[in-house]
């Protein structure tokens, strides 16, 4: 029986050493992450779930929803249809954009730009509220909380911050100005900075459109697109800075196109596994074979960093990332 025992325990070791990670097979999420025209990703992590909020990218007047896509691993996403539309949104009637989600006192927060707004017309920066990440969304305010062009911004774009201090800031802006602003207590509206102003205008070098901005060892890394969002000069630039209102002094070009893989890489979000030095960016682009300006999909690549903390320029592909569940 030892005998029989000890030749078991022989072949079992035999056999887990000849398994190296090499040989196990790899699932990856492929690119785009899921089919549909869609744009602008804003992506979360809320509990042990990924989740994605996009624009649904079409002509303007038929841009009057919103969908989302969640997914346990990054690989299998499921759609929530129309988590807000127009129908709530009474001052809105098209050209409905660019989402930015957040939780707070539990719970769940959209804003989104409508009506491409101009000049003394009714439209810019929404926000709705839910009790849950998939909705349904009810319109917070039944007006718009930004509605002013303000140091020549359009409304527009906006992502919402929680510094390390607690404090809220949304950092919005189109047509090639960005402004910070500071939200109060329950979104509802906007609070002054310690000088008494309410709009700072944080503008870097060739900036355009869709800011976003995350905090990595004490450092802001600040982040925009550039170029023409139908054009293939469309494209992810950032800068680094010790403080969220910047100065922020532009590093260079981080994601672009690849005339081998798509056109017009852009518009993006940063995802970080919670508690973990991983990240990644989420983004839209253009198929090479698509000539439609409406035509954008959703894809993902593994964001990296240099030892000094600079960001590493990002190669996008068509495989995606590995499965990797938000708790391994």
């Amino acid at each position: 029986m030892k005998t029989f025992l000890l030749f078991l325990s022989v072949i079992l070791f035999t056999t887990a050493c000849s398994r190296s990670p090499e040989s196990e097979e790899i699932s990856y999420s492929g690119n785009p992450l899921f089919e549909g025209w869609y744009a602008d990703p804003a992506s979360r992590v809320y509990d042990d779930t990924y989740w994605i909020f996009p624009t649904y990218s079409d002509y303007y007047h038929k841009q009057v929803y919103f969908d989302a896509f969640f997914s346990p691993d990054l690989m299998n996403w499921t759609k929530h249809e129309r988590i807000i539309d127009t129908f709530e949104v009474q001052w809105a009637d098209s050209a409905m954009w660019a989402p930015a989600s957040i939780k707070k006192d539990e719970k769940y927060y959209f804003f989104f730009a409508a009506n491409d707004v101009h000049e003394g017309e009714v439209g810019g920066i929404g926000v709705a509220v839910s009790d849950r990440p998939e909705g349904p969304y009810k319109d917070l305010l039944g007006k718009p909380l930004i509605n002013d062009i303000v140091n020549g911004a359009q409304p527009i774009d906006q992502y919402v911050f929680k510094d390390t201090d607690g404090t809220y800031y949304m950092y919005y802006g189109g047509w090639g100005h960005c402004n910070v602003v500071k939200l109060n207590d329950d979104f509802t509206g906007l609070i002054p900075f310690e000088d008494g102003t309410v709009y700072k205008e944080v503008t870097p070098e060739e900036y355009v459109e869709g800011p976003f901005m995350f905090v990595r060892d004490g450092k802001y890394y600040f982040m925009w697109s550039e170029g023409g969002w139908t054009g293939p000069d469309y494209r992810v630039a950032y800068a680094i800075s010790n403080n969220p209102l910047g100065p922020f002094e532009r590093e260079g070009i981080i994601l672009q196109q690849d005339p081998d893989v798509a056109r017009g890489a852009g518009h993006h979000s940063v995802l970080q596994i919670p508690g973990e030095e991983e990240y990644y960016i989420v983004y839209h682009r253009r198929p090479l074979d698509e000539t439609h300006r409406n035509h954008r999909v959703v894809c993902i690549e593994k964001l990296e960093f240099e030892q000094d903390g600079r960001i590493k320029p990002v190669q996008i592909g068509f495989q995606g990332v590995p499965a990797r569940p938000v708790s391994n």
